[in-house]
């Protein structure tokens, strides 16, 4: 029985993240089957193995495996800001808005934000924003992105617009950092290579539990220089661990089996978005595997669609009192989007 198979068995169509995905049998087998060792000491020839597989994906010197996003994000901003100095990023982005200001709490870094429109970054809106050393301000260290967008329905930044910003940090001698926790869809959606992006990039962090659908874990990738301190920090957050080959195993399976196939999530979140535009609810146009929805003139606001949607078996993501969010992923099928599409026009129509 595969994974899709098990959630058709308890009724359940799950739209709220690729976060809830689980383990392919290969997936596990892989794990059970994983050499082991401490990583504290850097000792595990699997999360060895895991870092420099993705360092090398990257075009970086080196990368450090960590058990949460959040926590690789938050390492990587204090790689390149230090305490009571500034990070430049949109004001939807997750390491300002999901990540309970750890970047404040943590690194005592000062963040300040452009006004968010997505993936639609205008570099000179951002160029205008940095603050220079001196004039009894706080200065910018760096700017951070974040592709593919989340609150921004999974828009991929255009690598125009990338390069665009490296040039801004190159001017102002500012660090540029990737929350690429969904950097592997923006790949897949726009064929570019993942080294292309990784030169763009002081630092990237990148998920290997959404999408790719392993259990856990995240990768901060950069030089040799910081990924020594980024270990420190790392143990310093309580993210030291022990034997964690059996899931470095998952993320090296993930790699290898499931970036490709990312296509497919994007197909069905494709059809998802045809099923509910003509209700007037699509938030963005759908580019990966996330489809927005705005029920600012909908009859039902996000909770009520929600709460409709779980009584018929199929559960949405609910981001404000008008805005929800359907994401595809590897435990979603055909029939899934299928019957998802079913349940959510029929509760649009009224």
């Amino acid at each position: 029985m595969t994974v899709a198979d098990a959630n058709s068995t308890r009724g359940l169509v799950d739209l709220r993240s690729d976060t809830v995905t689980r383990p392919t049998a290969g997936m596990r087998a892989a794990m059970a089957d994983a050499e082991v060792g401490d990583d504290v000491y850097a000792e595990d020839p699997s999360v060895n193995a895991l870092e420099a597989e993705v360092a090398a994906l990257f075009g970086h010197e080196a990368a450090l495996f960590a058990p949460t996003g959040s926590m690789a994000n938050q390492i990587a901003l204090q790689l390149l800001v230090p305490p009571g100095e500034e990070l430049l990023c949109d004001a939807d982005a997750h390491v300002v808005t999901y990540e309970i200001g750890a970047a404040a709490a943590y690194g005592g870094i000062s963040s300040r934000t452009w006004t968010s429109v997505g993936a639609d970054i205008d570099p000179e809106v951002v160029a205008g924003m940095v603050r220079p050393d001196g004039y009894h301000a706080v200065p910018t260290r760096a700017i951070a992105v974040e592709q593919t967008h989340n609150r921004g329905g999974g828009g991929v930044i255009p690598l125009g617009t990338l390069r665009d910003l490296r040039r801004v940090a190159d001017d102002a001698g500012l660090g540029l950092h990737c929350d690429g926790a969904r950097i592997w869809h923006a790949h897949v959606a726009d064929g570019v290579p993942l080294i292309e992006y990784g030169r763009l990039f002081d630092t990237l962090s990148v998920c290997l539990s959404k999408g790719l659908g392993a259990p856990v874990g995240s990768v901060i990738v950069g030089s040799a220089e910081k990924m020594t301190r980024a270990r420190l920090l790392r143990k310093r957050m309580g993210g030291g661990m022990r034997q964690a080959g059996v899931l470095a195993a998952a993320g090296r399976y993930a790699l290898a089996h499931h970036v490709e196939r990312l296509a497919e999530d994007h197909a069905r979140a494709a059809r998802l978005a045809e099923a509910v535009a003509p209700f007037g609810v699509l938030a963005a146009p759908v580019r990966t595997n996330l489809v927005p929805l705005d029920l600012g003139k909908a009859a039902l606001d996000a909770p009520g669609l929600a709460a409709a949607a779980r009584a018929e078996g199929v559960l949405v993501s609910v981001l404000g009192p008008r805005i929800a969010r359907l994401v595809t992923h590897l435990d979603l099928d055909d029939a899934g989007v299928d019957r998802a599409a079913d349940v959510l026009t029929r509760i649009l129509r009224g």
